[in-house]
């Protein structure tokens, strides 16, 4: 296992909209843990989306209604425990600041919700009859990585690494970000040969918001990007939307 600590790529703008994200995960958690396990438990069938639901236009709670149109969005906001949600939230600080950076406030929110959509889209499609609910804020989070790594592939990220051992490390974010997809892509396509579980972990989710992250700063690159100056040998984008 490995957690990004810092990276070396600068900002020029404040991330309004991330540091908004990072509060509205904390407090919508804080809220609900503290409502206690039962009614806990019951926010996170209502809002938490359920694939079987979306596909086959059923409430399997129906004493819990919620359109899946609706949950696709709220199920973003939504975390299972204390470190499902610090782990969510130190990997949107690390690589949504900088996204931010480049699309802009608005663009940037637009981009990120997108995103969580994506990896609900592409996680519903191999797993249709799951009544499990999908929370969690890290497809829109794998999204962010996907557009850092095409923004800065040469950045450097710190990395606590604990195995069988702890130790920092600074890696590339190309090596980093690689490695994780990887794994993310890896557990994704085992789980689906052999039928079996995740853990608990939604890896196809993950698969689908950092290849639409990707994709999607790949061709906002081509179209509108100016490439500026070097800093320290990484490739750096300046936005241009008109």
């Amino acid at each position: 296992m490995f957690i990004p600590i810092k990276d070396d790529a600068p900002t020029s703008r404040a991330p309004f909209i991330t540091v908004f994200l990072l509060a509205a995960n904390v407090l919508i958690f804080i809220y609900s843990f503290f409502q206690g396990p039962q009614a806990f438990e019951l926010l996170v069938l209502k809002f938490g989306f359920i694939p079987a639901e979306f596909v086959q236009n059923f409430e399997i709670t129906p004493h819990l209604s919620a359109s899946p149109y609706l949950t696709a969005f709220t199920s973003m906001f939504m975390h299972g425990g204390w470190l499902h949600l610090i782990g969510n939230m130190l990997f949107m600080w690390i690589f949504g600041n900088n996204v931010e950076d480049y699309l802009g406030h608005i663009k940037f929110l637009l981009f990120y919700l997108s995103a969580g959509l994506a990896a609900v889209a592409l996680y519903t499609l191999f797993s249709p009859h799951s009544e499990i609910p999908l929370v969690g804020a890290s497809g829109a989070i794998a999204g962010l990585m996907g557009a850092y790594i095409v923004l800065h592939p040469r950045a450097r990220i710190t990395i606590l690494i604990v195995f069988f051992f702890i130790q920092f490390v600074t890696l590339p974010a190309k090596v980093v970000l690689g490695i994780w997809f990887a794994l993310q892509l890896f557990m994704s396509l085992t789980e689906s040969l052999s039928g079996v579980g995740g853990g608990g972990v939604a890896w196809m989710a993950h698969v689908g918001g950092f290849v639409f992250g990707w994709i999607f700063l790949k061709l906002a690159t081509l179209i509108f990007g100016k490439q500026g100056q070097s800093s320290g040998g990484q490739r750096i984008y300046k936005m241009d939307w008109q």
